[in-house]
């Protein structure tokens, strides 16, 4: 269980009667993630594609204003080796491609604000229900690096237009409305209450459909995609080399405050 004194973060799985599986996290940075609970966090999803007890999987983070920050910067600017780099932008290449190869939907609610990595978490998932609060901004150009690796994932999801404009504006927040009308969210709701009915009732409904045609529809949705064993860790390389640069480590500390 999440204990703040350790400043880790915590993840957390929930199996109800239907086959829901709540898959959770939190992190007191705005549920931003370090490197190991990236990759606990595709353990997690991997292990409950492979439960046959579940049928779909639901997930969501802690709060009420912060769906996910990204990649934590405190290791960020610690980064000092292009290795390390490659190693810690691979760290979100690991949950999409958990997402990708599990065979069983994965429904994301969205409470609050996503950043950079954490837009690519939304855009990896099969239907993602949000508040109206939810509001999203790729910043990654704006620390002079670049969302590489989320790159595949969001453009499968919105296009090349929209993203284009996601990553060239890294400083401007896009609201709910604009996600839903480029397919980012499929629905919205007032308030947080009424986004975990809708999404509780339809991870339900999916759940009591036949399970080979669920498996079949998921394979069709993430057709094309098969390249990404590779891609998307040639990308977290090309994230991993310029996070040395000068630029990206002035900015870096000016974040940070050091």
């Amino acid at each position: 269980m999440y204990d703040p004194a350790e400043n880790q973060g915590y993840i957390k799985k929930e199996v109800d009667s239907y086959g829901v599986a709540r898959i959770e996290f939190g992190h007191p940075s705005h549920n931003a993630f370090p490197a190991a609970l990236l990759k606990e966090l595709a353990a997690t999803i991997t292990e409950a594609g492979k439960d046959q007890n579940v049928k779909v999987l639901l997930l969501k983070s802690d709060g009420n204003r912060s769906f996910c920050a990204g990649a934590s910067f405190d290791e960020l600017i610690d980064i000092k080796t292009e290795s390390a780099g490659k190693t810690f932008f691979s760290g979100f290449a690991y949950v999409f491609n958990a997402i990708r190869l599990c065979k069983k939907m994965v429904i994301a609610q969205v409470q609050g604000k996503a950043i950079g990595g954490g837009v690519g978490l939304v855009a990896a998932c099969d239907y993602v229900f949000a508040t109206q609060h939810a509001q999203i901004r790729l910043s990654e150009l704006g620390i002079n690096i670049g969302p590489f690796v989320i790159a595949p994932v969001v453009k499968r999801k919105i296009g090349l237009v929209p993203f284009v404009e996601l990553t060239l504006n890294p400083d401007q927040w896009r609201d709910a409305p604009w996600a839903k009308q480029h397919g980012l969210f499929q629905e919205i709701f007032d308030t947080m209450e009424e986004m975990e009915e809708a999404a509780s009732g339809f991870s339900k409904r999916l759940a009591s459909y036949n399970i080979d045609a669920l498996r079949a529809l998921k394979k069709v949705f993430w057709d094309g995609t098969e390249g990404w064993d590779t891609l998307l860790y040639e990308n977290a390389a090309i994230s991993g080399k310029l996070v040395l640069n000068k630029d990206a480590k002035e900015s870096l500390k000016k974040i940070k405050g050091r």
